[in-house]
């Protein structure tokens, strides 16, 4: 009976601790109600949006203009862009000045982290970057969704970049290892400049995790040059983790 009792109390914890334990996609980082904000360039096609940015020149050059036949030409041509987009209903003038609360709600949307993962113990596979330690010496990654980001791509938004902390002995062993990592996640945003592979790059991520158990992906002998079957293999494992447990360091 107590060997019953016993094997019973083990697969009700162990069932517990998957269940505490969240498998997330990257997608499940990003805070979706933000997202949703007037962006009055979104529906602008991209002839619209050239003219626009000619509508910005023109303008800087007119103010900088000092001959009087060349501030004339300058404004006929600058009357002529408005004129085409107030046949099409738009009033160019008003376009220009969004452009910075544009700005500023696109920033916003780029950095709101899902509050429903804030605290949660959580699993995520990705990508790890190497990076330097934190200023109380426990070393760092960054967890990023696709192989080449911040080096050969520009970095992702923040909301799908994750600085780790890690704890136990494993270490990156190349740049772009793949991983899948577990560990308490935080809603805590940073940025900090790190040396990738062609220079300085500012990192800016949404979210912070302590790391408390990694397992690598990486392939021996197997390396991206295989094309696209190596990266759909690599995606599968990467989203593959249910039923899987995870190597503790």
């Amino acid at each position: 009976m107590r060997f019953y009792l016993c094997l019973c109390v083990l697969i009700l914890g162990a069932v517990t601790a998957n269940a505490e334990r969240r498998i997330l996609d990257w997608p499940d980082l990003i805070d979706e109600t933000a997202q949703h904000y007037e962006d009055p360039y979104r529906d602008l096609s991209a002839k619209q949006l050239n003219a626009l940015v000619n509508v910005a020149r023109l303008q800087s050059q007119l103010e900088g203009a000092p001959k009087a036949d060349e501030r004339e030409a300058l404004a006929q041509s600058l009357s002529d862009v408005k004129a085409a987009f107030a046949d099409d209903g738009i009033d160019a003038d008003w376009l220009i000045a969004q452009r910075w609360v544009v700005a500023e709600r696109r920033k916003n949307a780029a950095w709101a982290g899902n509050p429903d993962v804030d605290g949660q113990t959580v699993t995520l596979g990705g990508y790890a970057i190497p990076a330097p330690a934190d200023k109380d010496g426990v070393p760092t990654v960054y967890l990023v969704p696709e192989r080449g980001m911040c080096s050969h791509m520009p970095p992702p938004s923040p909301n799908q970049m994750v600085r780790v902390r890690l704890s136990g002995d494993w270490r990156p062993q190349t740049m772009y290892e793949p991983v899948r990592l577990t560990g308490s996640m935080s809603v805590v945003a940073t940025e900090r400049d790190v040396v990738v592979v062609d220079g300085p790059v500012r990192m800016q991520a949404a979210f912070t995790m302590e790391a408390t158990a990694v397992e690598s992906l990486a392939f021996t002998g197997e390396t991206s040059t295989g094309g696209n079957a190596w990266a759909e293999k690599m995606a599968q494992q990467l989203r593959g983790v249910k039923g899987q447990g995870l190597d503790e360091n």
